[in-house]
């Protein structure tokens, strides 16, 4: 997996990171680290492990992102979790149909056939059918989960979209934007586990109302 970067938010995952490492280091991939300066608990918590360390300039998830995609320099990327609820083993899968198939993203799924999770509640459930719907039916996305971010896909086609959002609607940023230049996209079954330590960083409502109001701006910026 030499052609593969691991691109990781990691935002006070001091309890977490450490476990999530151990378990890819095994996969033998480069992995990108991306967090604030001031998160001393989570640097000092993973020194011992042969990464890439990248301090963000600004505040946010999707902020985290960018700057991890455009440190890439291998074929591949994959945006990773830091709080243990991706599973690597569905790395090989990702990296497989990708290449066979010549698709530009795979993005995982909880909502496929043998799929499932360990962290979903009933408001992020509907929540999730909701946006996946919208995506599906306004913007033609053909995918299963919109906003899990287990995404791998080709480095310099995600340079291609010009990714802009800080915030977590970077989470429907990337496959609209994939989408609107008719790049190709499919979908793995994947099972999300539960997080390790730490508290999650999503807030259901606040971010899900930015979500909405993104793919609105979207859909009549398209228009």
């Amino acid at each position: 997996m030499n052609n593969l970067t691991l691109i990781i938010p990691a935002k006070n995952e001091k309890e977490s990171l450490p476990h999530v490492l151990k378990e890819i280091i095994k996969k033998k991939v480069k992995i990108h680290i991306i967090l604030e300066k001031t998160d001393k608990k989570t640097i000092k918590s993973i020194l011992k492990f042969k990464c890439k360390i990248i301090f963000q300039k600004n505040k946010g998830y999707g902020d985290a992102l960018i700057h991890g995609i455009n440190s890439v320099k291998s074929k591949y990327f994959c945006i990773f979790n830091a709080d243990g609820s991706f599973d690597p083993r569905e790395l090989d899968m990702m990296l497989k149909k990708i290449s066979r198939y010549n698709y530009d993203f795979i993005f995982g799924s909880r909502y496929e056939k043998n799929s499932g999770s360990d962290d979903d509640t009933i408001v992020t459930k509907i929540g999730n059918f909701f946006f996946t719907l919208v995506g599906n039916v306004f913007f033609k996305l053909n995918i299963t989960d919109i906003l899990y971010t287990y995404v791998l896909g080709r480095t310099n086609k995600a340079k291609k979209l010009k990714l802009k959002q800080k915030d977590f609607t970077f989470c429907a940023e990337l496959p609209l934007k994939a989408s609107q230049k008719k790049m190709k996209l499919s979908t793995i079954n994947c099972y999300e586990r539960c997080r390790i330590g730490g508290k999650k960083k999503v807030s259901a409502f606040k971010d899900g109302y930015l979500i909405l109001v993104y793919m609105i701006k979207f859909f009549f910026n398209k228009s």
